[in-house]
Protein backbone atom coordinates (compact mmCIF):
# COMPACT_ATOMS: atom_id res chain seq x y z
CA UNK A 1 0.00 0.00 0.00
CA UNK A 2 3.15 2.38 -0.31
CA UNK A 3 1.49 4.30 -3.48
CA UNK A 4 -1.02 5.47 -0.97
CA UNK A 5 1.58 7.50 0.93
CA UNK A 6 3.62 8.29 -1.80
CA UNK A 7 4.09 12.05 -2.48
CA UNK A 8 2.35 13.26 -6.33
CA UNK A 9 4.76 14.89 -8.05
CA UNK A 10 3.82 18.69 -8.86
CA UNK A 11 3.33 18.92 -12.63
CA UNK A 12 6.02 21.86 -13.87
CA UNK A 13 4.38 25.44 -13.57
CA UNK A 14 4.57 27.82 -16.68
CA UNK A 15 6.76 29.62 -13.99
CA UNK A 16 9.15 27.24 -14.70
CA UNK A 17 8.88 27.03 -18.26
CA UNK A 18 9.28 30.91 -18.37
CA UNK A 19 12.69 30.15 -15.57
CA UNK A 20 14.13 28.49 -18.42
CA UNK A 21 13.60 30.76 -21.73
CA UNK A 22 16.13 33.15 -22.78
CA UNK A 23 15.56 36.50 -22.16
CA UNK A 24 15.82 37.66 -25.85
CA UNK A 25 12.82 35.59 -27.09
CA UNK A 26 10.06 37.85 -26.27
CA UNK A 27 9.94 41.65 -26.71
CA UNK A 28 7.22 44.59 -25.68
CA UNK A 29 5.96 47.01 -27.55
CA UNK A 30 6.25 50.49 -25.76
CA UNK A 31 3.51 52.17 -27.25
CA UNK A 32 0.96 49.51 -27.39
CA UNK A 33 2.40 46.56 -25.15
CA UNK A 34 2.00 43.65 -27.35
CA UNK A 35 4.35 40.80 -26.56
CA UNK A 36 6.18 40.83 -29.91
CA UNK A 37 8.47 37.77 -31.07
CA UNK A 38 11.97 39.30 -30.88
CA UNK A 39 13.49 37.47 -33.82
CA UNK A 40 9.98 38.34 -35.78
CA UNK A 41 10.62 41.98 -34.42
CA UNK A 42 13.55 42.48 -35.81
CA UNK A 43 12.70 41.70 -39.08
CA UNK A 44 10.15 43.56 -38.93
CA UNK A 45 12.73 46.82 -38.46
CA UNK A 46 11.74 47.17 -34.53
CA UNK A 47 8.22 47.71 -36.00
CA UNK A 48 5.09 46.47 -33.74
CA UNK A 49 3.65 44.37 -35.97
CA UNK A 50 0.15 45.37 -33.91
CA UNK A 51 0.14 49.04 -33.39
CA UNK A 52 2.74 50.09 -36.08
CA UNK A 53 4.94 52.25 -33.05
CA UNK A 54 8.10 52.60 -34.65
CA UNK A 55 10.77 51.61 -31.69
CA UNK A 56 13.75 53.90 -31.26
CA UNK A 57 16.84 52.79 -32.76
CA UNK A 58 20.54 53.15 -31.81
CA UNK A 59 22.81 54.46 -34.90
CA UNK A 60 24.42 51.19 -35.36
CA UNK A 61 21.25 49.54 -35.72
CA UNK A 62 19.77 52.09 -38.30
CA UNK A 63 22.89 52.00 -39.73
CA UNK A 64 22.82 48.36 -40.52
CA UNK A 65 19.47 48.54 -42.58
CA UNK A 66 19.77 51.96 -44.26
CA UNK A 67 23.97 52.19 -45.69
CA UNK A 68 24.52 49.40 -48.33
CA UNK A 69 26.24 46.16 -46.89
CA UNK A 70 29.74 47.01 -45.84
CA UNK A 71 29.65 50.58 -47.74
CA UNK A 72 29.92 52.62 -44.60
CA UNK A 73 33.23 53.96 -43.54
CA UNK A 74 33.33 55.84 -40.25
CA UNK A 75 34.55 59.58 -39.91
CA UNK A 76 35.83 61.09 -36.87
CA UNK A 77 35.24 58.27 -34.41
CA UNK A 78 38.17 59.52 -32.30
CA UNK A 79 36.43 62.89 -31.32
CA UNK A 80 35.01 62.65 -27.54
CA UNK A 81 33.70 64.89 -25.83
CA UNK A 82 35.48 66.75 -22.64
CA UNK A 83 34.03 68.65 -19.60
CA UNK A 84 34.74 72.45 -20.05
CA UNK A 85 32.37 73.36 -17.12
CA UNK A 86 33.43 71.05 -14.52
CA UNK A 87 29.62 69.71 -14.44
CA UNK A 88 28.38 68.17 -11.56
CA UNK A 89 24.62 67.21 -10.47
CA UNK A 90 23.33 65.62 -7.34
CA UNK A 91 21.61 62.66 -9.86
CA UNK A 92 24.51 61.20 -11.63
CA UNK A 93 27.40 62.97 -10.34
CA UNK A 94 30.52 64.45 -12.71
CA UNK A 95 30.06 64.91 -16.05
CA UNK A 96 33.36 63.82 -17.04
CA UNK A 97 32.72 60.10 -14.50
CA UNK A 98 29.31 60.10 -15.95
CA UNK A 99 30.95 59.46 -20.04
CA UNK A 100 33.52 57.39 -18.74
CA UNK A 101 30.64 55.38 -17.44
CA UNK A 102 29.12 55.28 -20.27
CA UNK A 103 32.00 54.67 -22.73
CA UNK A 104 32.89 51.76 -20.71
CA UNK A 105 29.67 49.97 -22.45
CA UNK A 106 31.41 50.26 -25.42
CA UNK A 107 33.37 47.09 -24.77
CA UNK A 108 29.76 45.40 -25.38
CA UNK A 109 28.76 47.30 -28.43
CA UNK A 110 27.51 50.35 -27.01
CA UNK A 111 27.82 54.10 -28.50
CA UNK A 112 31.43 56.20 -27.91
CA UNK A 113 29.49 59.55 -28.45
CA UNK A 114 25.58 60.23 -29.14
CA UNK A 115 26.33 60.59 -33.24
CA UNK A 116 27.95 58.52 -35.77
CA UNK A 117 28.92 59.95 -39.10
CA UNK A 118 30.35 58.68 -42.30
CA UNK A 119 30.54 57.73 -46.16
CA UNK A 120 28.32 54.87 -47.08
CA UNK A 121 26.26 53.93 -50.15
CA UNK A 122 22.49 54.52 -49.64
CA UNK A 123 20.58 51.40 -52.69
CA UNK A 124 24.32 52.34 -54.66
CA UNK A 125 23.89 56.08 -53.82
CA UNK A 126 27.27 57.70 -52.24
CA UNK A 127 26.45 59.82 -49.71
CA UNK A 128 27.52 61.28 -46.52
CA UNK A 129 25.40 60.07 -43.68
CA UNK A 130 25.05 61.28 -40.05
CA UNK A 131 23.54 59.44 -37.59
CA UNK A 132 22.13 60.76 -33.86
CA UNK A 133 22.35 57.85 -31.54
CA UNK A 134 19.71 58.26 -28.56
CA UNK A 135 21.38 55.34 -26.32
CA UNK A 136 24.13 58.00 -25.50
CA UNK A 137 22.93 60.92 -23.24
CA UNK A 138 19.54 61.02 -25.56
CA UNK A 139 21.06 61.95 -28.58
CA UNK A 140 21.89 65.32 -27.27
CA UNK A 141 24.12 68.31 -29.02
CA UNK A 142 27.26 68.70 -27.70
CA UNK A 143 30.28 70.26 -28.94
CA UNK A 144 31.46 66.86 -30.59
CA UNK A 145 28.34 66.28 -32.44
CA UNK A 146 27.94 69.68 -33.67
CA UNK A 147 32.43 69.24 -34.74
CA UNK A 148 31.14 65.94 -36.27
CA UNK A 149 28.30 67.39 -38.27
CA UNK A 150 30.33 70.76 -39.71
CA UNK A 151 33.09 68.43 -40.58
CA UNK A 152 30.91 65.62 -42.95
CA UNK A 153 29.19 68.72 -44.35
CA UNK A 154 32.64 70.33 -45.33
CA UNK A 155 33.52 66.56 -46.94
CA UNK A 156 30.73 66.75 -48.68
CA UNK A 157 30.92 69.82 -50.32
CA UNK A 158 34.71 68.74 -51.32
CA UNK A 159 33.44 65.44 -52.45
CA UNK A 160 30.29 66.60 -53.82
CA UNK A 161 28.12 64.40 -52.25
CA UNK A 162 24.43 64.36 -50.66
CA UNK A 163 23.95 64.62 -46.84
CA UNK A 164 21.45 62.37 -45.20
CA UNK A 165 21.12 63.13 -41.53
CA UNK A 166 18.81 61.40 -39.24
CA UNK A 167 17.75 63.19 -35.82
CA UNK A 168 16.80 61.44 -32.59
CA UNK A 169 17.35 63.60 -29.70
CA UNK A 170 16.33 65.57 -26.47
CA UNK A 171 18.32 68.69 -27.80
CA UNK A 172 21.28 70.66 -26.85
CA UNK A 173 23.28 68.85 -24.26
CA UNK A 174 23.51 71.30 -21.02
CA UNK A 175 26.30 69.68 -19.35
CA UNK A 176 28.40 71.99 -21.59
CA UNK A 177 26.43 75.30 -21.56
CA UNK A 178 26.91 77.86 -24.06
CA UNK A 179 29.59 75.62 -25.71
CA UNK A 180 26.20 73.47 -26.37
CA UNK A 181 24.64 76.11 -27.84
CA UNK A 182 27.22 77.57 -29.85
CA UNK A 183 26.48 74.53 -32.22
CA UNK A 184 22.90 75.20 -33.63
CA UNK A 185 24.47 78.47 -35.25
CA UNK A 186 27.32 76.50 -35.95
CA UNK A 187 25.68 73.71 -37.88
CA UNK A 188 23.32 76.13 -39.24
CA UNK A 189 26.15 78.22 -40.85
CA UNK A 190 27.55 74.42 -42.40
CA UNK A 191 23.99 74.25 -43.75
CA UNK A 192 24.25 77.88 -45.76
CA UNK A 193 27.63 76.71 -46.82
CA UNK A 194 26.46 73.56 -48.17
CA UNK A 195 23.30 75.23 -49.78
CA UNK A 196 25.77 77.85 -51.13
CA UNK A 197 27.44 74.70 -53.13
CA UNK A 198 24.43 73.43 -54.03
CA UNK A 199 24.63 70.35 -52.54
CA UNK A 200 21.47 68.87 -51.29
CA UNK A 201 20.69 68.05 -47.39
CA UNK A 202 17.67 65.17 -47.02
CA UNK A 203 16.84 65.70 -42.82
CA UNK A 204 15.16 62.72 -41.56
CA UNK A 205 13.34 62.94 -38.34
CA UNK A 206 12.86 60.31 -36.09
CA UNK A 207 11.24 59.87 -32.61
CA UNK A 208 12.20 62.09 -30.77
CA UNK A 209 13.49 64.93 -32.39
CA UNK A 210 13.11 68.13 -29.58
CA UNK A 211 15.28 71.14 -28.53
CA UNK A 212 17.79 72.58 -29.81
CA UNK A 213 18.15 70.03 -32.51
CA UNK A 214 14.62 70.75 -33.74
CA UNK A 215 15.38 74.47 -33.83
CA UNK A 216 18.77 74.00 -35.82
CA UNK A 217 19.87 71.30 -37.93
CA UNK A 218 16.47 69.07 -37.94
CA UNK A 219 14.07 71.64 -39.67
CA UNK A 220 16.79 72.93 -42.18
CA UNK A 221 16.57 69.85 -44.75
CA UNK A 222 16.05 70.61 -48.55
CA UNK A 223 13.66 67.70 -48.21
CA UNK A 224 12.41 66.77 -44.49
CA UNK A 225 10.93 63.52 -43.88
CA UNK A 226 9.33 61.73 -40.70
CA UNK A 227 8.97 57.96 -39.27
CA UNK A 228 5.21 57.92 -38.34
CA UNK A 229 4.18 59.19 -35.08
CA UNK A 230 7.27 60.48 -34.44
CA UNK A 231 7.55 63.35 -31.64
CA UNK A 232 9.06 66.77 -33.23
CA UNK A 233 9.10 70.01 -31.20
CA UNK A 234 11.05 72.16 -29.52
CA UNK A 235 9.31 72.15 -25.88
CA UNK A 236 7.61 69.62 -24.86
CA UNK A 237 3.43 69.55 -25.08
CA UNK A 238 3.43 69.73 -20.80
CA UNK A 239 6.21 73.33 -20.71
CA UNK A 240 3.82 74.36 -23.91
CA UNK A 241 0.19 73.30 -21.98
CA UNK A 242 1.79 75.20 -18.84
CA UNK A 243 3.00 77.84 -20.53
CA UNK A 244 -0.54 78.71 -22.88
CA UNK A 245 -2.97 77.37 -19.84
CA UNK A 246 -4.41 75.62 -23.14
CA UNK A 247 -5.12 72.09 -24.18
CA UNK A 248 -3.04 71.44 -27.32
CA UNK A 249 -4.62 69.48 -29.91
CA UNK A 250 -4.72 65.66 -30.29
CA UNK A 251 -1.64 64.42 -32.21
CA UNK A 252 0.32 67.69 -31.24
CA UNK A 253 3.95 67.74 -32.26
CA UNK A 254 3.56 64.52 -33.58
CA UNK A 255 4.68 63.48 -37.10
CA UNK A 256 1.07 63.66 -39.08
CA UNK A 257 0.44 67.17 -37.00
CA UNK A 258 3.78 67.95 -38.76
CA UNK A 259 2.81 67.04 -42.01
CA UNK A 260 -0.92 68.39 -42.25
CA UNK A 261 0.35 72.07 -41.29
CA UNK A 262 3.35 71.70 -44.14
CA UNK A 263 6.30 71.39 -41.44
CA UNK A 264 7.56 68.81 -42.71
CA UNK A 265 7.38 67.23 -47.03
CA UNK A 266 6.39 63.46 -45.97
CA UNK A 267 6.81 60.69 -43.55
CA UNK A 268 7.64 57.69 -44.71
CA UNK A 269 7.53 54.17 -42.90
CA UNK A 270 11.10 52.45 -41.89
CA UNK A 271 10.93 50.07 -43.94
CA UNK A 272 10.42 51.81 -47.38
CA UNK A 273 13.15 54.93 -46.10
CA UNK A 274 16.02 53.34 -47.83
CA UNK A 275 14.52 53.21 -51.33
CA UNK A 276 12.93 56.13 -50.84
CA UNK A 277 16.08 58.44 -49.95
CA UNK A 278 17.67 56.80 -53.09
CA UNK A 279 14.52 57.14 -55.65
CA UNK A 280 14.62 61.15 -54.00
CA UNK A 281 18.56 61.28 -54.17
CA UNK A 282 18.34 60.33 -57.87
CA UNK A 283 15.74 62.85 -58.39
CA UNK A 284 17.73 65.21 -57.73
CA UNK A 285 20.59 63.96 -59.84
CA UNK A 286 22.90 61.71 -57.44
CA UNK A 287 23.72 58.20 -58.49
CA UNK A 288 23.15 56.48 -61.27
Amino acid sequence: MGWLTRKKQKPQTDDSDRSQMPDDIWSKCSSCGAILYTKEDKRNLEVCIKCGHHARLSARKRLEYLADRNSFVELDAQLRSTDPLGWRDDDKGKYRDYLTKLRSKSKTGGPLEAMITGRCRIVNVPVMLGVFDPTFMMGSMGSVVGEKIVRLMELAILDRRPVVVLSASGGARMHEGIFSLMQLAKVSAAIARLGAARIPFISVLTDPTTGGVAASIAMQGDVIIAEPRALIGFAGPRVIEQTIKQKLPQGFQRSEFLLEHGMIDRIVPRAEMRDELARLLRNLGFGA
